[in-house]
């Protein structure tokens, strides 16, 4: 790190962090093309930040761990399918903690808005909200998982340094797929009722 010019390391970064924020400009699509269910049920919007960052929070510790593995000799481009079943069954079970803790904050919320000041937070389809950021955490925390385990495995092949682009092309990669898994169980579990 200290041996290189500062200008080789901007021109090793700069690349990446290019192409990383060109890959964020279709989180703002993504979003476009949701607006009529944002509009609908603004309720939705709460929850983006607390869901992307699960799944952006899961792809980069896996990401991390992979690499990290991959430095030190544990795992080989041949190992990734069953890394590929690790991160699965990870993904799943820390979806599933992470969805049940969202469930049961949006129910809280909700019980104890209604029981002191005569109101829910979320609206009387609470327990929808609920089980809609209960499936996103799922779904999203397994896909971040899934995607971050496997990035590195993606780029050593193509000849690209694992450690420098992983997490942050994850991050990227989770923001605009989160979006989209988000919406789309929000739209069946909440069509004909918020949305």
């Amino acid at each position: 790190y200290m041996r290189i010019s500062i200008w080789k390391m901007i021109r090793k970064r700069a690349g990446w962090l290019v192409v990383l924020f060109l890959g964020e400009m279709l989180t703002a699509t993504a979003m476009a093309n949701f607006q009529d269910e944002i509009a609908k049920a603004v309720v939705l919007a709460l929850f983006l930040p607390l869901i992307i960052s699960s799944g952006g929070n899961s792809g980069s510790q896996a990401s991390t761990l992979i690499v990290r593995a991959m430095a030190l000799g544990e795992v080989t481009l041949r190992d990734w399918w069953r890394v590929a079943s690790r991160e699965i069954r990870a993904g799943l079970s820390l979806g599933a903690i992470l969805g049940a803790i969202g469930i049961l904050r949006v129910a809280l919320w909700s019980i104890i808005g209604e029981k002191y000041f005569h109101r829910s937070l979320y609206g009387p389809h609470w327990p929808l909200v609920a089980i809609t950021v209960g499936l996103a955490l799922v779904g999203v925390v397994l896909w971040g998982s899934l995607s971050g385990s496997m990035l590195p495995f993606v780029l050593r092949r193509v000849g690209a340094d694992p450690a420098t682009s992983s997490a942050p092309f994850v991050a990227t990669l989770v923001d605009v797929t989160g979006l989209i898994i988000y919406f789309s169980i929000a739209l069946v579990i909440m069509r004909g009722t918020m949305l």
